[in-house]
């Protein structure tokens, strides 16, 4: 594994900093790169990484940025803005591409480009921190156990709290409302478009559909068509969701999201090493096939960010040291369905 052939962008955020030091530990020695001078000169100064300032505005420019390196690990959201140009330059240099998304938009653009990324030979892999690692291998493992499954529902129960690039994805999520899959389609839906009770460990609890990534990850991982990703809610944010579906639109103007964001700026920080430390995350999933047979299961893991920065780190490395791989592929295609189920401080899985 060669010295500086990972570039990390977006290394001067709140999960890009924790990824870049964990690389560092793991002796990645990764070149850490951002727009902002300023910030990733000081996270280069802290880790005594080398620095590269680059923006995302000319194609061609970018392109040169990236040649060298073989992986970049994109931490630099919203990925709705980022993800596209990165990866067509990550094509054009040959260097194999990863994100921390969650972003549906993103998983479906790197699908759409698997053919250029294959004739490249590079590896196009958004999502490969907590969106959507455990939950990705979770369904890869349903579908093994229920190989003619026709639907899958997930969930998962994190108190993990938001940093703020994550709160500001959401911010913009508010507007584009629900999504789920039906038919093998990603079908737009309203807000808090159904509820059910799952048990993710500890109880019975509502939950709500939410448009999480695997709405468009999980069909490229196990080809089921219905999918549906749930997290627990009270009665009452169902109900002020529902309420907020009248006012969507007005959601989505530029006045309104810079104004939210803004508030996001000033008093979202995101969850301290020690918040980190003690809280986990629940799995839950579930499969059924067209004769009614199911099969469901649960395990936990680290907390979300925690896992975001080992599963990050370890596919980086994985890339490094194993180029044969290409084209667009899922966490759970690239690294095995068992990934999740080896990183630090995830639990067995345990069927239901």
């Amino acid at each position: 594994m060669g010295a500086n052939k990972l570039l990390i962008y977006g290394a001067n955020g709140y999960s890009g900093a924790m990824i870049a030091q964990a690389a560092r530990e793991r002796g990645l020695e990764p070149v850490v790169a951002g727009r902002r001078k300023e910030s990733v000169e000081k996270v280069g100064r802290e880790l005594d990484l080398p620095v590269r300032v680059f923006a995302l505005d000319a194609a061609d420019a970018l392109a040169e940025e990236l040649r060298g390196f073989d992986v970049l690990l994109n931490c630099a959201g919203p990925f709705s803005a980022t993800a596209q140009p990165m990866m067509q330059a990550c094509v054009a240099a040959g260097a194999h591409y990863l994100d921390i998304t969650g972003e549906i938009s993103v998983f479906v653009a790197a699908q759409a480009m698997g053919e250029q990324a294959a004739a490249a030979g590079v590896v196009l892999c958004p999502g490969v921190g907590f969106d959507v690692v455990p939950t990705d291998c979770l369904a890869a493992r349903l579908k093994e156990a229920l190989p003619d499954a026709n639907k899958l529902a997930l969930g998962f129960d994190s108190r993990s709290g938001m940093s703020p690039g994550t709160a500001k994805t959401s911010v913009e999520g508010l507007a584009q409302g629900g999504r789920v899959r039906r038919g093998g389609k990603i079908v737009a839906v309203p807000l808090a478009y159904r509820t059910r009770r799952i048990d993710f460990g500890d109880g019975e609890k509502l939950a709500m559909t939410i448009p999480w990534g695997d709405v468009a990850t999980a069909y490229f991982s196990t080809g089921i068509g219905d999918i549906d990703v749930y997290i627990p809610a009270s009665p009452r944010l169902v109900s002020r969701l529902k309420k907020m579906n009248w006012v969507r639109p007005l959601l989505g103007m530029g006045i309104v999201q810079d104004f939210m964001k803004k508030r996001i700026e000033r008093s979202v920080k995101g969850p301290t090493p020690e918040q980190r430390e003690r809280l986990s995350t629940s799995l839950w999933g579930e499969v059924q096939n067209p004769a009614g047979e199911v099969r469901a299961a649960r395990y936990t893991t680290a907390n979300g960010y925690t896992v975001t920065v080992d599963a990050a780190v370890r596919i980086a490395e994985h890339l490094l040291d194993n180029q044969g791989a290409s084209g667009y592929l899922t966490p759970s295609q690239l690294m095995g369905a068992n990934f999740a189920f080896e990183l630090p401080g995830s639990s067995e899985l345990t069927w239901l």
